[in-house]
């Protein structure tokens, strides 16, 4: 299996929106790999969450990569767009879409690394034809919508089935898990397989420290040694 060094990417859906620059500063500066933005358009979600103009700001608040979640219809509409607005990788559904492979070639060609997603109950061998073309599979591990959710157990195994797919089809592909995760919980995710958490209401807590909040999840990833568990 190769290999990674587990990444953390807040994400700002669960971000003060007044203090949005302040708060992924403060992310950047307690040591976050990359920042995660949830795009929602309340049709292939029930939610509506943030666009174009959002992602922008968001380019220019932080040098770090952003990690754009289209959890739209018709995302092949706008992912050249996302690139060209900031976005470093881009997430689709395989769900309802039939222009898959081509819609990842796409975001490819925008200069942007392509990124797989599928929702809890989808099953994971729907994945299968584009894992040799993916930089990143994404496990939602709740239904995608909402922030603050629970983390669905279930979804342990889904990503040690996973892993072992892109270990056979794609070694170097990233695993990225997003939903529920947390410092009580990062632990084992990392042992499935994932090496890439996103956390929202862990991070962005109204009751805590974002440094406190990114120190203890980055604990949670490593053993004794520092080295990410497997």
């Amino acid at each position: 299996m190769t290999m990674h060094r587990v990444l953390i990417g807040p994400s700002i859906l669960s971000a003060n929106f007044r203090r949005l620059g302040e708060q992924i500063a403060e992310v950047e500066a307690a040591g976050a790999d990359f920042i995660h933005v949830d795009v929602m358009d309340g049709v292939f979600v029930p939610n509506i969450s943030i666009g174009l103009p959002v992602l922008e700001a968001v380019r220019a608040a932080t040098n770090l990569p952003i990690d754009v979640h289209l959890m739209i219809v018709e995302p092949e509409r706008w992912v050249e767009r996302f690139a060209r607005a900031g976005a470093n990788t881009i997430t689709v559904h395989v769900e309802e879409h039939p222009n898959l492979y081509s819609t990842l070639r796409a975001i490819d060609a925008a200069g942007a690394e392509p990124s797989v997603t599928l929702n809890p109950a989808t099953p994971i061998v729907m994945l299968e034809p584009v894992i040799p073309i993916v930089r990143q599979v994404l496990i939602m591990s709740v239904n995608p919508g909402f922030g603050g959710q629970t983390f669905i157990p279930a979804s342990l195994d889904r990503l040690r089935r996973v892993r072992a797919m892109l270990d056979e089809m794609n070694p170097s592909c990233r695993l990225e898990i997003d939903g529920g995760v947390k410092a009580s919980n990062a632990r084992r995710i990392v042992a499935a397989g994932a090496d890439t958490l996103v956390a929202g209401s862990a991070i962005y807590a109204p009751d805590g420290r974002i440094a406190d909040a990114m120190a203890a999840l980055r604990r949670a990833t490593t053993d004794d040694e520092g080295e990410a568990e497997r």
